[in-house]
């Protein structure tokens, strides 16, 4: 990183004995959150003093990205510029034993900082945290703090501009202001060189920041248990800015893990004759791993198959700048799912990720930005080495972190000439493997899809997406048997595909790639599928599929290390603006608004621990088929047994067995009456706890003719907004179940649509699921009645009117 020599760069993870939720403090340090009451002003200027006296600042709050909407409009691009953000911080007096400094979680991708109209220092790199000492510029009152960021295109930073995101701009994560004494602990390195289930040892690696002149300093250390019990303590004297302190002989350590995520807390004081100068608190897990050759991984010595997912950092409305409770809702989600693997894509995350992470037990796979751009130029090289630095500087005491990631497709689509050339690449991805085992010998180091840098570092994942880009889902075992040998750590990172929200087929393409009649034909001529992403209909029930074959292979795989599902929820991307809500990346398991889909149910099905059944699906409720052809109907449960009903009748129960699909088992032939149908799925838990699902399928024995209108319809919500669904109609108004085209809402007056979102109901622009397609309408404080109108290429025009 490009950091002035004020700048300096600290962990993340360090953690101060809290008083409350907003500010932190230990004897004469402090930890303040300032994310209230910011100015926000949208104008590139150059410098502070380039802003004029009249410039129309917006308050707003941190964390925050002008790029929240205008990523997933309609519009092609986003804003890729500069912008200001302005706050005065009140210093009723200034303690001269103090330093004074701004704490950034992230501010993406370049930040210039100034203090009082004084240039205090500037950073590179949106993803990682850095401190501002701001100490030389305060003044007692009112002190200005000027903040000039920018996400505009620099092939000199990672990541590349062609990679399959967005790179939000703005002040994306919290900031602090912390208070420290002039001599105080700085960086704090937590190893654990002796774990056993029997006995273990901490070290503390640790530099003092500030001038020694005391002859007479001390560090004392104490160590408590997961219930705060202390269990061991040292100390030692301070002989110079760097220290270390060895704690040995912890007698039957609690491990961290997957299912007992047990922390325990150290406490370290900087102390002189008078009494404590200076005092932190880390927290850190006792666990050891380890990925057998050509086989599976152990974690505690005992085989844990990886079960993971990715993530990007975005969520509808907000984009990247999303509050703390949002971070902890995703991850507590992907632990519900029973994931224990994240791979945090393609970047490090906001703090309370890993922090989460180290709470509920989930590994993860940490990964700096070099995605896809190739090699660049001395400057280039000089931030991403000086990024990897930091991203394990910060991260290090995390025992959540198993692997440090070196980049993803990082030879592809070259931003300099030349930078495709692998020699030249393998030669920096050797640099790039030393620092990181140089700076962390105790972990893994990783790169997905750069075949010939596969033996430069540990762990290697090949691009496999068995019956989404190529090939069928069903040749997935074939692709894992033959990876397997060939590399000496595999773990297999992205597969999957997209699914549209409400969309289904009664017949999906198979797993042999095949495309089947709906049973409405005799006989037909199957249809093979070479590339489903581009041909298929991005049905749920497909990727439903997909995923069960996957899981069922991958559980039964004795020798495999695991995987990890893409994405976990979907994401914005200025790559792909015509996919069914343009601009977004449509392969999660949840939306962009952390709503599950019916391959979530999937997931948690292997994986999940709390009991539960899911009829497949709440999002398929309209369908029809000729008279006495039966459907089937899968139920996705992590429960021994399951009875299914129809209108009250038991169609039978079934034994779930992973090697049977799909479904494990659990499914039957249905016929279905025409009407409305009530399907009801029960089961008992292991303590003979009633569990169920129950939907309501409205089947008909017509099939539709070809679309000729849309209609509209709304319904008020609790929130006083209107659900307005549009709706494909053929010539007897029979709903089109097969209409897949987009369609165009707009609001003429009255209100405005919950638009930009990127959701399946925030979307004004969006393909229709089963020739349904709906958006909330937000009424405004005008007496004027709500006029909305739907359309499309082939429909001009539909009208509805909603009185007030």
């Amino acid at each position: 990183m490009m950091l002035k020599t004020i700048l300096t760069t600290i962990f993340s993870s360090l953690l101060l004995i809290s008083c409350n939720k907003e500010t932190y403090k230990t004897n004469k340090r402090t930890k303040q959150n300032i994310n209230s009451d910011w100015s926000y002003l949208e104008k590139p200027f150059k410098q502070s003093w380039n802003i004029p006296p009249d410039a129309k600042w917006k308050t707003i709050d941190l964390p925050h990205t002008w790029n929240n909407e205008d990523a997933t409009d309609n519009l092609p691009g986003y804003r890729r510029s500069a912008s200001w953000y302005r706050k005065n911080i009140p210093i009723d007096k200034i303690d001269l034993n103090q330093r004074y400094v701004l704490h950034f979680e992230g501010v993406n991708i370049t930040a210039k900082i100034y203090v009082n109209g004084n240039e205090a220092g500037e950073h590179i790199g949106g993803y990682i945290g850095f401190e501002i000492d701001m100490t030389p510029f305060i003044k007692k009152g009112e002190n200005e703090v000027l903040v000039r960021v920018d996400n505009g295109y620099d092939r000199n930073i990672i990541p590349s501009q062609k990679s399959d995101f967005f790179i939000y701009g703005g002040i994306t994560r919290d900031v602090w202001l912390v208070k420290k004494p002039n001599l105080a602990i700085g960086n704090v390195k937590l190893t654990t060189p002796e774990v056993s289930h029997k006995r273990a040892s901490l070290k503390i690696d640790l530099s003092i920041d500030g001038s020694i002149e005391k002859d007479q300093l001390f560090l004392n250390t104490i160590v408590r248990d997961v219930e705060g019990k202390k269990i061991a303590s040292k100390s030692r004297n301070v002989t110079g800015n760097l220290g270390s302190i060895l704690i040995t002989e912890i007698q039957h350590p609690k491990l961290w893990d997957i299912d007992n995520p047990n922390l325990y807390e150290v406490n370290i004081q900087l102390s002189d004759n008078e009494g404590v100068i200076d005092e932190v608190v880390e927290k850190f897990g006792f666990r050891w791993f380890e990925f057998k050759e050509n086989g599976p991984f152990y974690l505690n010595g005992k085989r844990v198959l990886l079960r993971g997912t990715h993530r990007h950092e975005e969520h509808a409305g907000v984009g990247a700048a999303m509050t703390n409770e949002q971070h902890r809702k995703d991850m507590e989600l992907i632990k519900a799912m029973g994931a224990n693997f994240v791979r945090l894509a393609h970047y490090p995350q906001d703090p309370e990720v890993y922090k989460a992470c180290d709470e509920l037990g989930i590994l993860v796979w940490d990964e700096i930005p070099w995605c896809r751009g190739g090699l660049g130029e001395k400057q280039w090289q000089k931030n991403t080495k000086g990024m990897l630095r930091e991203m394990i500087n910060q991260n290090y005491n995390h025992p959540s972190i198993i692997i440090w990631s070196l980049g993803n497709e990082i030879y592809w689509l070259p931003d300099f000439e030349g930078g495709d050339d692998r020699a030249k690449i393998n030669s920096f991805l050797i640099e790039l493997n030393s620092i990181a085992h140089g700076m962390d010998p105790t972990r893994k180091t990783a790169i997905r899809k750069y075949y010939e840098g596969a033996d430069i570092v540990d762990v290697f994942s090949p691009s496999i997406w068995s019956g989404w880009y190529s090939g069928s889902y069903k040749s997935y075992q074939k692709a894992l048997d033959t990876y397997k040998p060939l590399y000496k750590n595999f773990v297999h990172v992205e597969y999957g595909g997209s699914s549209h929200v409400g969309r289904h087929s009664e017949n999906p393409i198979t797993g042999e790639g095949k495309i089947l009649s709906e049973g409405w034909e005799e006989a037909i001529v199957q249809t093979g599928a070479a590339n489903i992403a581009q041909i298929g209909d991005w049905s749920e029930n497909y990727i439903v599929d997909l995923f069960d074959w996957h899981l069922r292979i991958t559980e039964t795989d004795s020798t495999f290390a695991g995987n990890a599902q893409w994405a976990f929820k979907d994401f914005g991307t200025p790559l792909r603006p015509e996919n069914d809500i343009p601009y977004i990346n449509q392969k999660g398991l949840v939306d962009r608004d952390g709503n599950p889909k019916d391959a979530f149910y999937v997931f948690k099905s292997y994986w999940g621990k709390e009991p539960f059944v899911y009829i497949e699906s709440h999002t398929w409720t309209e369908r029809q088929g000729p008279e006495n052809v039966a459907r089937n109907v899968c139920v996705y449960s992590n429960c021994t047994d399951v009875t299914l009903f129809q209108n009250g009748k038991s169609l039978g129960a079934k034994n779930r067995d992973i090697n049977m699909f799909p479904a494990s088992g659990l499914n039957w032939d249905v016929k279905f009456k025409e009407g409305f149908n009530i399907l009801i799925a029960k089961a008992k838990d292991e303590a003979g706890n009633m569990v169920s699902d129950t939907i309501r399928v409205n089947y008909r024995y017509k099939r539709n003719d070809s679309a000729k209108g849309l209609k509209l319809t709304s319904q008020k919500t609790e929130n006083g907004n209107y659900l307005v669904t549009a709706i494909a109609v053929d010539k007897d108004g029979l709903r089109c179940l097969d209409y897949e085209d987009k369609v165009y809402f707009q609001c003429l007056e009255g209100g405005m649509l919950s638009k930009n979102q990127g959701t399946p109901l925030g979307s004004e622009i969006i393909g229709m699921a089963n020739g349904k397609a709906s958006i909330e309408l937000i009424p405004d404080e005008t007496l004027m009645d709500l006029k909305i109108m739907v359309l499309n290429q082939n429909f001009k025009g539909t009208y509805l009117t909603i009185k007030k």
